[in-house]
């Protein structure tokens, strides 16, 4: 894991559940089709009381959705815990940067940098694409403006960002053996921890992370495992068929078909349960990210038959100063 020694970037719980050595949880809430404030809120305080963080998904899927800047400004204001996942397929250098800035004023401190899926996998694929960014580039977008406090442009910022900075990784995306390189260029980038896309196929999420090992890229990032269950074999075979990087082996799905329909959502809550005690025993896992579509409740009762409920109260975590607090 990374020296916990290391300055705190911005502070925020998830850093330092991280920092101190705990096995960390996130968790994704899925924004509204609603200018509804409360409907973010129901789903919110659910996953707050299983979950060290909450994602808030950036039109995920190329479908729009309640803006993920605007969950994460409902999220921050009423005192939880936000990771704002940007996307760089809608907006350009400039629109990120300032959404950032906005954000960290907002109270967000976790961001999550991703390049976006392509408008070709949503239901407005007439949409134009911008991606004058990929995640490597906002990766290091961010990490400049924190750290040297200034715009890409090299205007000063007269009080930066103090975010703790996030990627994506999809360990079952060919070819296999890159991935790794992949992620060491997050690295360099500035990505101080690392969401996985969802794990079903556990012993090739294993010889990734040895080659993560191999390159000690575990001791530069939280490495936190994507999982989530899977309601039916329908489902499952839609996710496989139709979501983008989404790899689900077939013993995953025989095993569904062989159980009865009344039973199918309580074996997929059991084998998401089982990967997670799979790869909690993996070295360099330091948590699990855990997605399940508008289905709040069901990401509660998986932390908390996977062991990992109750979370480490607020108080027990050691308060610091996030890096640069000083500069005004």
């Amino acid at each position: 894991m990374p020296s916990p020694d290391r300055p705190l970037r911005a502070g925020g719980r998830l850093e330092r559940v991280l920092r101190a050595g705990l096995f960390a949880v996130t968790a994704e809430l899925n924004p509204p089709d609603s200018a509804d404030p409360q409907a973010v809120y129901d789903a919110a305080l659910v996953l707050s009381e299983v979950a060290d963080a909450i994602n808030a998904t950036d039109a995920s899927g190329a479908n729009v959705h309640m803006s993920s800047f605007g969950v994460c400004a409902l999220l921050a204001t009423a005192g939880y815990e936000a990771v704002y996942q940007m996307s760089c397929r809608d907006r350009n250098r400039i629109a990120l940067q300032g959404d950032l800035l906005g954000a960290a004023a907002l109270g967000v401190k976790n961001v999550l940098c991703l390049t976006g899926d392509d408008v070709s996998a949503g239901d407005q694929p007439q949409a134009r694409r911008v991606f004058d960014f990929d995640s490597l580039q906002l990766l290091r977008t961010i990490q400049i403006m924190r750290d040297e406090a200034k715009f890409l442009s090299g205007r000063a910022i007269t009080s930066p960002p103090q975010v703790f900075l996030g990627a994506a990784e999809n360990p079952f995306a060919p070819p296999l053996e890159w991935r790794p390189q992949r992620l060491a260029k997050k690295a360099a980038a500035g990505a101080e921890f690392i969401q996985t896309q969802y794990i079903f196929d556990v012993p090739v999420f294993e010889r990734f992370m040895g080659r993560v090992r191999d390159l000690g890229l575990h001791e530069q990032l939280y490495i936190l495992a994507g999982v989530g269950p899977l309601r039916s074999p329908k489902i499952a075979e839609f996710m496989r068929s139709k979501v983008p990087g989404v790899v689900i082996p077939d013993t995953v799905i025989a095993r569904l078909d062989k159980t009865p329909k009344e039973r199918w959502l309580e074996e997929g809550i059991t084998i998401c349960v089982e990967i997670i005690e799979q790869v909690r025993q993996i070295k360099g896992v330091a948590g699990v990210h855990v997605m399940a579509y508008r289905q709040e409740e069901m990401v509660a009762e998986i932390i908390r038959r996977a062991g990992l409920f109750p979370r480490v109260p607020p108080a027990a975590l050691q308060p610091s100063a996030p890096a640069n607090a000083q500069r005004s």
